[in-house]
């Protein structure tokens, strides 16, 4: 029974995420960890696409790592340490880049590609409707004719 409950323990703590924050890097003073680990949520491992800085075992994720923490302890603010990170390697750094500027494109161009579908798509639709409306029905002229067609 120990064993198994063992195995159970394991197994649950390798399936806990696992952050790649080395000890040496985390900072003396409690609140500033908590900061840097906070911020380091919202800022994109440049070699591992979409995790984050503070789940990255890349090398380059530990020198942002670094670099935001030595921000942090110079005195800089949350938005201060992250714009600095910003301007020197661009935008493309945030999790969740702003809304603002030519973002604006990025960000609207999903909602008006949808309308432009569907303005598309109805517009389509009621042609297509047009089309297969019935035709107006034969005359009397139209009728003899089809007559005489179909007895010979």
């Amino acid at each position: 029974m120990k064993r198994v409950l063992t195995l159970i323990a394991v197994l649950v703590a390798l399936a806990a995420p696992a952050f790649a924050v080395q000890p040496d890097e985390v900072l003396a003073d409690p609140a500033l960890e908590a900061r840097a680990r906070e911020i380091s949520k919202g800022l994109r491992c440049l070699v591992c696409r979409n995790e984050s800085i503070d789940e990255s075992n890349a090398d380059l994720a530990r020198d942002l790592r670094v670099l935001l923490r030595e921000r942090l302890v110079a005195g800089d603010s949350d938005a201060a340490a992250v714009d600095y990170i910003v301007d020197r390697y661009g935008e493309y750094v945030l999790l969740k880049p702003t809304a603002g500027g030519a973002n604006w494109l990025l960000w609207a161009a999903g909602p008006l590609m949808l309308i432009l579908a569907g303005g598309i798509g109805l517009f389509y639709l009621r042609g297509r409707a047009r089309a297969s409306e019935p035709e107006a029905g034969l005359s009397a002229d139209e009728r003899e004719r089809l007559k005489r067609i179909l007895e010979d």
